[in-house]
């Protein structure tokens, strides 16, 4: 099936945009604006985190830099709502998919990464663990049944695949491999304190919004061959997929939110124009992708 070119934008209100975004967002703006409709989604899932304050400025900076979206919370369109926290319901229903055809199970042994679980890998600047399967179920769980009603109470984790390849072909860094069970183990889904984790959430949006092509920064492409694991279970056609070199500071660290100085607005302030904001994000040191 051949839809028009739907790209999307996923910032999460937790801090100020930097140039990594920037960097990010540029190029996905650059990629829909001859083809097809830029979504913007607001990845608000963190309420611990998440600040109208945030969002606001997410808005206005991105319209300054230039940027412009045909779909999104601000402006409306056919497949919202598009903030995450007020799409609970389509979680619900690919949580319970996966519990009833024995993707996920439920884990009551790890409370490590659940502050992580709701935002990217990237916002914290780590990977998510290696779980070791101390709860996985023995055999085939599939038809298993169980209380489906509500996740909460426990971590919900993904069953991979021991040992299969998922490989992908990425815009940017070619083609990529990651072999379930030794790069990444089974992965959350749903958090105890009734939270879908970013893994979910993403996909389900992504399908939802009928996103064509995912743009974002190379510190997820480990998490694409997690999303494609669940775009398989769920039944739902994958998209294309970009990841863009990251965006460094002077000591070669990786940007985050923390970088207040390289933040877009801190720039603005010092009188940075949009142009030397976007010439200074496409100009940056950028890191590899492993």
């Amino acid at each position: 099936m051949s839809l028009r070119y739907r790209g999307r934008l996923a910032p999460s209100p937790t801090g100020l945009l930097h140039l990594g975004h920037a960097r990010t967002f540029l190029t996905a703006c650059s990629r829909a604006r001859d083809e097809g409709t830029l979504v913007l989604r607001n990845e608000d899932l963190d309420e611990q985190r998440s600040r109208p304050e945030f969002y606001d400025a997410m808005i206005e900076d991105l319209s300054w830099l230039g940027i412009r979206w045909q779909e999104g919370p601000d402006v409306g369109g056919p497949y919202g709502p598009y903030s995450q926290s007020e799409r609970r319901g389509h979680y619900l229903a690919a949580w319970r998919r996966l519990a009833e055809g024995g993707f996920a199970y439920p884990c009551k042994c790890s409370r490590r990464e659940l502050a992580m679980a709701a935002s990217a890998p990237h916002e914290d600047g780590d990977d998510e663990p290696m779980y070791p399967g101390t709860c996985r179920p023995v055999g085939d769980a599939s038809g298993a049944k169980g209380n489906w009603e509500s996740p909460a109470g426990v971590n919900w984790r993904f069953r991979v695949p021991d040992g299969e390849a998922v490989e992908f072909h990425d815009g940017h860094f070619a083609p990529q491999r990651f072999v379930a069970g030794s790069d990444f183990g089974d992965f959350l889904v749903w958090r105890r304190d009734d939270v879908p984790s970013y893994q979910l959430a993403c996909v389900v949006d992504d399908a939802a919004m009928r996103i064509t092509e995912v743009v974002r920064g190379a510190d997820l492409l480990k998490s694409t061959a997690r999303q494609i694991l669940l775009y398989r279970a769920l039944g739902l056609e994958t998209p294309k997929w970009y990841h863009c070199p990251l965006v460094t500071d002077a000591s070669g660290e990786r940007l985050a939110k923390r970088h207040d100085a390289l933040s877009m607005r801190a720039l603005r302030d010092q009188g940075k124009s949009a142009d030397e904001v976007t010439a200074m994000a496409h100009a940056s040191d950028s890191t590899a992708a492993h």
